[in-house]
């Protein structure tokens, strides 16, 4: 019988650990807010002493890096797995489901989609996975023929609008998100109706 191979315990020790303060940074967040999280709370909460967080994390930025990492891959890895060929229904189902995501959870959306954090910038590794994330959705498009910037950016402005809406002023409602299916027809109306509206510049 072979030997089983040497594990590392104490890379897994650091892994579980590094683990442990993020899910716990997020449990603190959806609490407090994104921008009350202080070190000293979070190791308190997990039964260290707050510069021993920095041999895990060299700094609270590093920290929301990598929570951004986490929210991005997340996106990425929820999208539905069929994107509907026709051009409505695939719009409804890529913006429901980036509405939806955006309001499941409301601190990952302003982590992920808005500037709550002062001096906070995602590493390149980290904002590769968003880019990704958004490379799909403008590839579906192009394949419809529409790669002009302003139909992707006219998409995204109106799915943020829905979300920050809806996380602003009914956190867990519906007032603003079962517009969804409307704002969708009017978009594909929209873009659909000539190549003299704005969302038709910028070739």
């Amino acid at each position: 019988m072979l030997d089983a191979p040497n594990r590392d315990r104490r890379a897994e020790r650091r892994s579980a650990t590094q683990a442990e303060i993020l899910e716990t940074a997020w449990e603190l967040c959806a609490a407090n807010g994104l921008a009350s999280l202080t070190l000293r709370d979070l190791a308190h909460r997990i039964g260290l002493k707050a510069p021993s967080l920095y041999s895990y994390f060299g700094s609270k930025n590093a920290i929301y890096d990598a929570m951004f990492a986490q929210g991005c891959q997340q996106l990425l890895d929820g999208r539905p797995e069929r994107i509907p060929s026709d051009l409505l229904d695939g719009v409804r189902v890529i913006m429901g489901y980036f509405v939806s995501f955006c309001v499941a959870d409301p601190v990952r959306y302003q982590l992920l989609f808005q500037r709550t954090i002062p001096g906070f910038e995602p590493s390149a590794g980290s904002f590769a996975i968003s880019e990704t994330a958004m490379r799909i959705t403008v590839d579906w498009f192009a394949g419809h023929g529409l790669d002009r910037p302003g139909v992707i950016d006219l998409f995204t402005t109106i799915g943020s609008g829905i979300a920050a809406q809806q996380n602003s002023n009914e956190p867990g409602g519906d007032r603003w998100t079962r517009l969804v299916d409307d704002a969708a027809m009017m978009f594909v109306l929209y873009i659909r109706a000539g190549d003299d509206g704005p969302a038709h510049q910028g070739r």
